[in-house]
Parts: C-alpha cells; sequence; structure tokens
C-alpha cells in the first residue's frame, strides 16, 4: 500500500471509535479528522486533502460532499445507515468517488488504492464498484441488484466500461 505513504486524509464521522479505527487503519497517512460538519467544513477550506472519507450521516455528509467537489477533493462515502440505493445513487451522482459500507472499513486501504491508482490512470474509476456488488447483493437481494446495474451504467457511460463485472 506504498501508494497511501504520506496521503493527506481529512476523516469526518460522528463516532470516536470510527475515527480511531480509521486512525490505526491508515496510520501511513497523514490524517485530519472532524467529528461534525462546522469543523469538517473549516478544514476542508483550510487545507488540501487528496482525500476526504465522509460519514453520510450525523455529519450532514452530502454538504460536506459538495464543499469538497467544489475544493478539487476526491470524496470516499462512508456509511453504516445509508446503504439503500437512493443513498447510493446520490453519493455518486452527487461526485462521490467511492462508497464504502462500515462493514468494510477493515478494507479501506483497498479503497483508497483503487482511487488513487485510477486517479494516476493505472486503473479505471470506481474499481470499488465491483468489489462490492455481492455485499449489496446478499443485503438487498435483486431489488438492490437493479439499481446497482442502474447505477453502473450511469457511471460507465461517464468513464467507460468496468474491466470485471459479471
Amino acid at each position: 500500500m506504498k501508494i497511501l505513504e504520506g496521503k493527506k486524509l481529512l476523516i469526518v464521522d460522528d463516532e470516536q471509535d470510527v475515527i480511531e479505527t480509521l486512525k490505526d487503519l491508515l496510520d501511513m497517512c497523514a490524517i485530519d479528522t472532524a467529528a461534525d460538519f462546522q469543523t469538517a467544513e473549516k478544514l476542508l477550506h483550510q487545507n488540501k486533502y487528496d482525500v476526504a472519507v465522509l460519514d453520510i450521516m450525523g455529519v450532514k455528509g452530502y454538504d460536506l460532499l459538495e464543499i469538497a467537489n467544489k475544493r478539487g477533493v476526491p470524496a470516499l462515502m462512508l456509511t453504516a445507515h445509508a446503504l439503500g440505493p437512493d443513498d447510493f445513487g446520490k453519493s455518486i451522482s452527487g461526485g462521490a468517488k467511492a462508497y464504502i459500507p462500515k462493514e468494510k472499513l477493515a478494507e479501506i486501504d483497498i479503497f483508497l488504492t483503487d482511487l488513487f491508482k485510477a486517479q494516476r490512470g493505472d486503473e479505471k474509476p470506481y474499481k470499488w464498484f465491483s468489489r462490492l456488488k455481492s455485499f449489496f447483493e446478499m443485503q438487498f437481494g435483486k431489488d438492490w441488484l437493479k439499481t446497482y446495474r442502474e447505477v453502473r451504467e450511469e457511471v460507465e457511460r461517464r468513464h467507460g466500461p468496468f474491466d470485471d463485472w459479471e
């Protein structure tokens, strides 16, 4: 995970244990943290980040996503409760570079590596998307898979085809 070394991250979550876990998992990165919207907004305006990891619920994650986009900061949405198709679609159409369930928190380094490799042009954007197909299908059944395919098609229209789909 050499690509993560020294990257500057902003982690925003209203749960301190999630922040501490992410700091431990990403100890090779320079990390700023915020537990609320106001602190995160201030940090986004004061500093330059390689990526912002944004919780959706409790910190006005979609509002922070909009600010991150305006500041040119790629965002990864991290959520435990906003796992439905609507939140997924809203995150991606809102400009998030990834949407990760907190159940996959232990793999955050893999998802961030995918994001940074895509920025460098070493792999296609949204590789993380295919990594989560079975997770979402297991959680939400075939209704989720239909939405997953619809959102995937929209993402592919914007960014080109995914290599490892079905």
